[in-house]
């Protein structure tokens, strides 16, 4: 696979950090979790005996973020603790945290000194703010993220107010440019032969995803509200209820707009000065409320049929079960099968990075705590049964 020849030390916990280090695991990269001996990383025991959204004592979120994943123990605040994981540093590529901002510096472990055991070592840090600014103590979860970034005020409408997002896109967004950065500073390597740190905001995530919209504001000085599901620029672009569910319509330009005149029968919408985005975008609501109007009169696949036909952009708004039933989805191999100890097949979203010159996909079960310890210590590092019994017996290792 196109990172098999990379080796991650996965020091993450929760959400952001875990997503960044399971992108490079879904690409090949040996990817060892670094765990507290005891407990493991927190999001082990999220949902752990939920009936529901548990298999085998561990949670959907530990279960989907962790696949492909090996786990070793290791005492990082023990000094034999420490030795272990630095002669693991000299063998790896990368180091992937989201601590907070001063812990790897506490610890021991942040990019001065993997550096001074390792040149080529790569560290990233997922933080709330990042290890520069005024904030950068500050503790960050999602939706703190969400809101000081920006994107819920320009979600909802006036009438709910701000609103996050559905998706938890302050968390993913940090640990997806964490995986970009890693990648980078990986490219950077080939060239210099050393490595860097790579320092990865989530707000700064957010503040970048806002781009355009950011930029029109940051050009007229006009401080926008919540838009619900239309657009800042185009009409119509929206969500319209149907008689038994709603559909997305996406008209971007003049020339959609005219097609969409042609396959609606809405002599209201001919007026010639509506050809022109300004004079739509004006009569904004005048214009959703006619469409809204006439769908709701059929149902959703009628609408979706003429629509496709006039090659219209639209699509429907699907719930969980009916993404993983889409033809489209399932052809894109979008739902990862992973086969678990116990016999059972979970399925969860699969990998969006297609390569063409890797068509064979493999998705291996999150690790039970400590599962690899010792094949690590022994297959990697060299270690005797009488070390990693020393190393067990002082608290190091579990």
């Amino acid at each position: 696979m196109a990172l098999e020849h990379i080796t991650v030390l996965d020091l993450t916990h929760m959400l952001s950090g875990p997503y960044g280090t399971m992108l490079l695991a879904d690409l090949g990269a040996r990817t060892i979790k670094v765990e507290p001996p005891g407990t493991g990383e927190g999001t082990r025991r999220l949902l752990e005996h939920d009936p529901d959204y548990s298999r085998q004592g561990m949670g959907a979120y530990f279960l989907t973020l962790n696949r492909n994943k090996s786990s070793v123990c290791i005492n990082l605040k023990s000094p034999e603790g420490k030795a272990v994981f630095f002669d693991l540093v000299r063998q790896a590529d990368v180091v992937f945290d989201n601590f907070g901002a001063d812990v790897p510096r506490r610890l021991g472990i942040d990019y001065a000194a993997l550096s001074a055991v390792n040149p080529r070592i790569i560290t990233c840090s997922v933080t709330g703010f990042g290890q520069t600014g005024p904030q950068t103590d500050r503790p960050a979860f999602d939706q703190v993220v969400q809101a000081m970034g920006g994107g819920m005020s320009i979600t909802g409408t006036p009438q709910t107010g701000p609103m996050r997002s559905g998706i938890p896109i302050g968390d993913l967004g940090g640990g997806l440019f964490g995986a970009l950065g890693v990648l980078a500073a990986l490219a950077e390597r080939d060239k210099t032969g050393r490595g860097q740190h790579v320092d990865i905001s989530m707000l700064d995530a957010q503040v970048s995803l806002l781009n355009y919209m950011a930029t029109m504001h940051l050009m007229s000085g006009i401080v926008p509200g919540g838009i619900g599901n239309g657009h800042f620029v185009h009409v119509p672009y929206n969500c319209y209820p149907t008689s038994d569910g709603h559909v997305i319509v996406a008209c971007i330009g003049d020339p959609f707009f005219e097609r969409f005149v042609e396959f609606i029968d809405l002599p209201e919408l001919r007026a010639p000065e509506y050809l022109k985005q300004p004079v739509r975008f004006a009569a904004k609501a005048e214009i959703d409320a006619l469409i809204a109007d006439a769908f709701r009169q059929q149902p959703t696949a009628h609408w979706l049929q003429r629509l496709r036909e006039a090659r219209i952009p639209c699509g429907p708004v699907n719930n969980m079960q009916q993404v993983f039933e889409d033809p489209q989805v399932l052809a894109r191999g979008m739902i990862a099968e992973v086969d678990m100890p116990d016999g059972e097949r979970l399925r969860m979203p699969g990998n969006p990075i297609k390569l063409s010159a890797r068509q064979n996909e493999r998705f291996s079960a999150p690790p039970a705590l400590g599962a690899q310890t010792d094949a690590v210590l022994t297959g990697d590092l060299g270690y005797s049964e009488q070390q990693l019994a020393e190393l067990r017996a002082s608290g190091a290792i579990a």
